[in-house]
């Protein structure tokens, strides 16, 4: 059971990951356009603190895909892992990458039939979108459900990378359902240690010893 964070911006990052709590972390193209700033800087500058980052490659055709994720792999070694869209040519892609030993994440999941095909291209992680499934009317946490029924069954390597994960409670429920990892935004990691009865128990704790020792 592992934690990420779905962020590209690095004063948020780093003193999470500084907690001990966290990972590794995942980026996509919008995340890093937020961040105002070029990729491989923010790459570079994570990497002091962070070994496990997913940097999303894209391109427009299958020698492009390689070219550029073997790129990423060179420059940064077993931090990188290489994300790659669930299509024709990132499940190509993913395979040749895996072949040669290089983590992959394959993003975009929507279906138990992506992820199987991502199983068998070897993808290291498989991130099905939790949220944009929900905001689709369709049972994001089912499909996490659903493929880790599957891989268990069949005894899958592929780890299940929840992503698109909105608030607390999913992550504690895509964990309950299979999930080996969730990649959560810096607001919903705040939020996990955070409840209104255990606010409500340290003030009355505060209260109960500032009084004891009055006496």
């Amino acid at each position: 059971m592992k934690l990420f964070l779905d962020s590209a911006i690095v004063k948020d990052i780093l003193p999470r990951v500084k907690s001990g709590l966290i990972s590794g972390v995942t980026t996509n193209p919008t995340l890093i356009k937020k961040s105002g700033r070029d990729p491989l800087d923010v790459y570079r500058e994570l990497s002091h603190d962070v070994s496990d980052i997913s940097m999303e490659v894209v391109a427009q055709d299958l020698p492009q895909f390689i070219d550029e994720s073997l790129k990423l792999s060179d420059y940064f070694g077993d931090i990188a892992t290489i994300k790659v869209p669930c299509t024709d040519i990132g499940l190509k892609t993913c395979k040749y990458l895996a072949n040669r030993g290089i983590r992959v994440n394959v993003t975009l999941v929507f279906s138990s039939s992506q992820a199987i095909l991502a199983a068998l291209a070897g993808a290291t992680y498989v991130s099905p979108f939790v949220g944009r499934m929900d905001d689709n009317s369709l049972n994001g946490l089912g499909l996490i459900a659903d493929i880790s029924n599957i891989f268990q069954k069949h005894k899958v390597d592929t780890q299940i990378l929840a992503a698109s994960i909105r608030d607390t409670q999913s992550v504690a429920r895509a964990f309950g359902l299979g999930a080996n990892i969730c990649t959560i935004p810096v607001k919903v990691f705040d939020g996990m240690s955070q409840h209104v009865l255990t606010d409500k128990g340290l003030d009355q704790f505060d209260h109960d010893y500032m009084a004891s020792v009055k006496n």
